[in-house]
């Protein structure tokens, strides 16, 4: 197994694509078997996928990411924000499939219809893959996730990131070699040679307060306890979002070091839990988070800080190497998905990120981008959509 990842700074698309193409290919030495392109939205997605179609590899999947990407060389979200990462792996095999909302009865099944197409674009029908890597657009990723299980059980780790834009305006997207879509689900089947490990956690700690969801709809939080979400929200986080609370509006940026916890499972009686972003308060005292919620549910107010996102990763790159059992030189190369609203948190210190993810890798090529709703499968085997999360994926050399 090889890994490399290449960034490329070169505003004109097909320039972008064919310049970090045949870097890559150098580093390889040789063509890759699976492609994974993230890039701002500031590459046009048609642009970005007529480039993609003109060069040497079959199985493309890629997604737009907020602002722009990360790699061992750097971040890079103030430019076009073009990185490539390739596997080239002569004994595995690797197959990409998409599937649009008008081909399956609900979001599970078109899941399912794109895990179906991968597996066999990868060549191994009747066989389980090592993981799956899923892309979709911000909204019903549970879904997605239930219906993936649906075929292949419990037991396949379902990773990856919702697309994402700069705005939160809709102007993500999602790709292939073949097509570029604005809400479809893509789906790569992994079957590497070597080992694969991915590791899934937050950078937040649970606070002694919580309540019970006692109305919801969707991903509306309309009560906690019996009372108006944002009347509780606000007095648990001490007035975070006390400026909206009568005309409603957005709380992306209030809210993200105060997000919503449910506890999972717990790992030697340390519990763990995924996280929901509240996003915009209406009038009527409900809000919008960026994660399906469910009447009974325990919520748990988390909180972080600026220092304790700034290290995550890299505890999470050290954590999912550790689980994978590899020494930092064993490490080809990994994949790694961060909350586009952590990223805007610490954007102007994403180096620090960077270098604990080195260290966290020893060195070995990566290629981040930033989500609006990360998957991941945690510590107990739960794959789960959260908010806020860090995923690392980590390849073995062999």
């Amino acid at each position: 197994m090889r890994v490399a990842t290449v960034h490329s700074p070169e505003p004109d698309t097909t320039r972008a694509v064919q310049e970090a193409h045949a870097a890559l290919v150098a580093e390889l030495g040789g063509p890759p078997q699976w492609l994974l392109v993230q890039s701002s939205v500031r590459h046009p997605a048609a642009a970005l996928q007529r480039a993609i179609a003109g060069i040497d590899v079959a199985a493309v999947h890629g997604s737009s990411s907020c602002l722009g990407v990360m790699t061992q060389a750097g971040a890079a979200v103030d430019g076009p924000g073009l990185a490539l990462l390739g596997l080239r792996d002569a004994a595995g095999s690797f197959g990409v499939g998409a599937a649009t909302p008008g081909e399956g009865a609900d979001p599970g099944a078109v899941a399912g219809l794109a895990l179906q197409r991968a597996i066999a674009a990868a060549g191994r029908q009747g066989e389980v893959p090592a993981l799956v890597w899923l892309t979709a657009a911000p909204g019903r990723e549970e879904a997605c996730i239930a219906g993936l299980e649906a075929l292949l059980g419990c037991e396949v780790p379902v990773v990856g990131g919702s697309a994402a834009d700069d705005e939160v305006a809709g102007g993500w997207y999602q790709l292939t070699r073949d097509a570029s879509y604005t809400d479809a689900v893509v789906v790569s089947a992994l079957f590497p040679a070597g080992r694969v490990v991915s590791a899934f956690q937050s950078g937040y700690m649970p606070t002694g307060t919580h309540g019970v969801v006692t109305r919801a709809r969707g991903r509306t939080l309309i009560e906690i306890d019996g009372r108006p979400a944002a009347k509780v929200y606000d007095q648990w986080t001490g007035g975070a979002i006390a400026g909206v609370m009568d005309a409603g509006g957005s709380v992306l940026a209030s809210t993200s070091l105060f997000p919503l916890g449910r506890r999972v499972g717990d790992v030697g009686g340390a519990p763990y839990y995924r996280l929901a972003h509240p996003a915009t308060v209406h009038p009527d005292g409900s809000i919008d988070l960026f994660a399906d919620i469910e009447e009974g549910e325990e919520l748990v107010l988390m909180h972080g800080d600026v220092e304790s996102l700034l290290t995550r990763a890299g505890r999470v790159a050290s954590d999912a190497r550790a689980l994978a059992r590899l020494a930092p030189d064993e490490v080809a190369g990994a994949l790694v998905i961060f909350c586009a609203g952590c990223m805007l948190t610490v954007r102007d210190r994403l180096d620090q990120v960077v270098v604990g993810l080195r260290e966290g890798l020893g060195g070995a090529p990566f290629l981040g981008s930033f989500t609006f709703g990360e998957q991941g499968c945690f510590l107990g085997g739960e794959n789960r959509h959260g908010n806020l999360m860090i995923s690392v994926t980590v390849f073995a050399r062999s």
